[in-house]
């Protein structure tokens, strides 16, 4: 098989792996940056830390390539806007006109009523073809009660769950 059908065949085999989708959001010191991923994942609990995936053209990878921190914002079904917004033609801090967005003690921006804001501090970084892939060490989390999750699927948004109270946040 050779590459360009292989790539056909992966973007089509992908269509089909339900991900949740967040905002990553990070910040030079000057300005701020923010957009939707599905490339997200947990990495360790020991460390506690995750990883994330940032294609080399997006906006926010200049800032991540010099080591700063980021926040995962894992969102809820009521925030498919805001997907939209850091997913589409808009861009820098226009994607910050929306949502209830604050701003840590590192600097870092992250979305208050996300399912959860992952707040990291950058733990290293490689490069592989058109990505790059940035570990992040956690710092501090912010949950929400409801677990309402936005789910990318086949090109669409949609959800896996009727809301409900998290077991975590209500204990």
């Amino acid at each position: 098989m050779n590459d360009v059908n292989l790539k056909a065949d992966m973007l089509q085999a992908m269509r089909r792996l339900a991900k949740s989708v967040t905002i990553i959001s990070t910040s030079n010191g000057a300005e701020r940056f923010a957009m939707a991923a599905t490339a997200v994942d947990s990495l360790s609990t020991e460390p506690p830390s995750l990883l994330i995936c940032v294609n080399k053209t997006a906006s926010p990878h200049a800032a991540l390539a010099t080591g700063a921190g980021f926040c995962v914002n894992i969102l809820g079904v009521e925030q498919q806007e805001l997907a939209h917004l850091c997913s589409g033609a808009i861009k820098g801090e226009a994607r910050f006109g929306s949502g209830n967005w604050l701003t840590s003690a590192e600097g870092i921006p992250y979305l208050a009523d996300a399912q959860s804001a992952i707040l990291c501090r950058q733990d290293g970084h490689f490069s592989y073809g058109t990505h790059t892939v940035f570990i992040g060490r956690i710092v501090q989390i912010h949950t929400s009660a409801m677990i309402t999750p936005l789910v990318y699927l086949d090109g669409s948004y949609t959800t896996t769950a009727k809301p409900t109270p998290s077991l975590a946040a209500a204990g």
